[in-house]
């Protein structure tokens, strides 16, 4: 089994069918038409199992059986397939989400209750929670950056379509070369005053008045390590002393 056909089996599992079900889908591709012989001699399923699982492909839509002597089976094609899996895959995510939503209403917790300040590990995760919040913006993004390898591409478009969009967004970095990154954009770029650059300060983001992020890195690139928090009093408090910050670097 080829690297290809391997991932694209893994990937059919992801959507919903069975081990079995995703081997003989992709044989039935590869055949066009087919008994069970046929499939079994392309997948290398022991042939007991073709007739299941291609009575449960039919049963979803995805394969066609001709009541002959032997049977023969057709997929569906492909643009069909793809569209009966979505509208499967879309259903359970419906429905698994709906019954979260019900249980997180049931438990959700008071002001009292709410932790104020949240920590995540790892340079990809760190970027991930940074888009989350920048997406969410009202009025305003600061962000800062250390070098340009923290502002991986899908960060510098959110980033760059908040701008579009009609947010005020601010880059803040001692790095040219971060600084240059946004140049053809709608965006302020500025850098900090040297007696308020840290060398282990890795990451900063404050969005409008209400969340903050802050990360260092450890010894590796990918050894960074961050805490956020939004619309508490502690990113309140840490909010008006970054904007501090900031009004002292644009100064400068």
């Amino acid at each position: 089994m080829t690297t290809d056909e391997t991932a694209a089996l893994d990937a059919l599992e992801r959507l919903g069918l069975s081990n079995y079900e995703a081997k003989v889908f992709i044989a039935l591709q590869t055949l066009g038409t087919g008994t069970a012989r046929d499939v079994y001699r392309v997948s290398e399923i022991p042939r007991s199992q073709v007739y299941g699982a291609a009575e449960n492909l039919a049963e979803r839509g995805l394969v066609e059986v001709q009541h002959s002597t032997p049977m023969q089976y057709r997929p569906v094609s492909l643009a069909e397939a793809e569209e009966l899996l979505e509208e499967r895959f879309e259903r359970e995510r419906t429905q698994a989400f709906e019954y979260l939503e019900s249980v997180r209403e049931c438990h959700e917790p008071g002001p009292e209750e709410r932790e104020d300040i949240w920590s995540v590990s790892g340079a990809e995760q760190v970027s991930d929670r940074i888009e989350h919040l920048v997406r969410g913006a009202e009025r305003r993004v600061v962000f800062g950056a250390r070098a340009t390898e923290l502002v991986r591409d899908s960060l510098y478009e959110t980033l760059t379509e908040t701008a579009d969009d009609g947010i005020e967004v601010v880059i803040v970095s001692e790095d040219p070369a971060v600084r240059s990154l946004f140049t053809d954009a709608p965006i302020e770029v500025h850098a900090p005053p040297e007696n308020l650059r840290n060398e282990r300060a890795a990451r900063m983001l404050v969005v409008d008045d209400r969340a903050v992020l802050l990360s260092v890195r450890g010894d590796s690139d990918e050894q960074e390590a961050a805490f956020w928090s939004e619309s508490s009093g502690f990113a309140t408090v840490l909010v008006e002393i970054l904007t501090g910050w900031l009004t002292t670097a644009v100064a400068e």
